[in-house]
């Protein structure tokens, strides 16, 4: 990560009240957490933005706002805007395979077929830091739900306590 220069937060996730609290809008939900009441959102470069310092770093939180397939037509313009250099971008998203409750970090790697992944990938290439928040699959909780339905789907209370307590245990750097 360059030390010197802004570090962009992207949460994925879906525009709209239909889509608040589902599963899909994971990464919208650890925003508004992380950011809190002291962040000023704004409309700007196809996402919802605000900017605040974090111990003496400034970052700027984005939430896209072109539905999750098109996530990078909103992450490329914020990083040519904020000259933010590949490394000091970070994606939170949800992801099926892993159980809710859990996290995974890396660096660079596939989509797993993450639409959201995909379109950020092709507008800005791969290596950045990604934060997979698990929000578990129908499957193996024997729901019988098409993944679809499934992402678009609201956490139960007990679950999204999970997911908050997982969100709380993030740290940017």
């Amino acid at each position: 990560m360059q030390e010197n220069k802004p570090v962009l937060v992207v949460g994925l996730g879906n525009p709209g009240p239909e889509y608040v609290r589902t599963r899909h809008n994971v990464g919208f939900h650890a925003l508004r957490r992380m950011a809190g009441d002291a962040c000023t959102w704004k409309k700007e470069k196809n996402a919802l933005t605000c900017a605040m310092n974090i111990d003496g770093r400034r970052v700027i939180f984005a939430m896209p706002q072109t539905y999750m397939n098109l996530s990078g037509n909103a992450v490329g313009p914020l990083m040519a805007f904020y000259k933010i250099p590949l490394e000091n971008l970070i994606v939170i998203h949800d992801d099926m395979d892993l159980p809710v409750g859990r996290m995974r970090e890396k660096t660079g790697g596939g989509s797993a077929g993450h639409n959201g992944i995909k379109s950020i990938d092709a507008a800005v290439g791969n290596e950045y830091r990604r934060i997979r928040i698990g929000i578990g699959h129908p499957r193996d909780l024997g729901i019988p739900m098409s993944p679809a339905d499934w992402v678009l789907g609201k956490f139960t209370s007990d679950q999204l306590m999970e997911i908050e307590r997982v969100i709380d245990s993030i740290r940017l750097f």
